[in-house]
């Protein structure tokens, strides 16, 4: 049972939110993803991000990794076929492709592949002019007493 939700709504009183509805909508109509391999996301500073994921047997020439706007998308495709003869195969030697949505400003900084966990740096940067800045408020000069000052009378009513 699929449970869909209506952005429609929310669509009429806020401006500039079309990219999270769309998120939100498409990641409801997403199939059941594989679970294979599997990763880990972890949070390793304010900004800084680590996912490490189990890719046992394969080597760095065929992995992929490519960074589009905000999508990262890590790819594993075997060499060759392993001719052996296997009396039990527990270890998945199988393609994979494994994508991940991104925020906005988040940026790969590094990939390591070592014991077969593949682990990859994410760095989210802000750029300066998108940075919560304080004001400098400037204290005013006291306004200058002017001599010709003008006054406003009354009219004389007549008696």
């Amino acid at each position: 049972m699929r449970t869909t939700f209506d952005f429609s709504p929310l669509s009429r009183s806020s401006v500039g939110f079309d990219h999270l509805f769309d998120l939100l909508d498409s990641a409801s109509r997403m199939a059941p993803a594989d679970n294979w391999p599997p990763y880990d996301i972890m949070r390793v500073g304010e900004n800084q991000y680590r996912i490490a994921m189990s890719v046992a047997g394969f080597t760095p020439d065929e992995i992929s990794i490519t960074h589009e706007q905000q999508l990262l998308t890590v790819s594993g495709e075997k060499a060759g076929e392993d001719n052996a003869e296997f009396l039990y195969r527990g270890i998945a030697a199988r393609n994979f492709e494994r994508r991940f949505q991104l925020a906005d400003y988040v940026m790969v900084t590094g990939a390591n592949l070592a014991n077969g966990l593949l682990t990859i740096d994410l760095v989210r940067e802000i750029p300066e002019q998108m940075k919560p800045r304080r004001i400098d408020i400037q204290q005013a000069d006291a306004l200058p007493a002017s001599d010709t000052q003008k006054h406003i009378e009354g009219g004389k009513h007549a008696a």
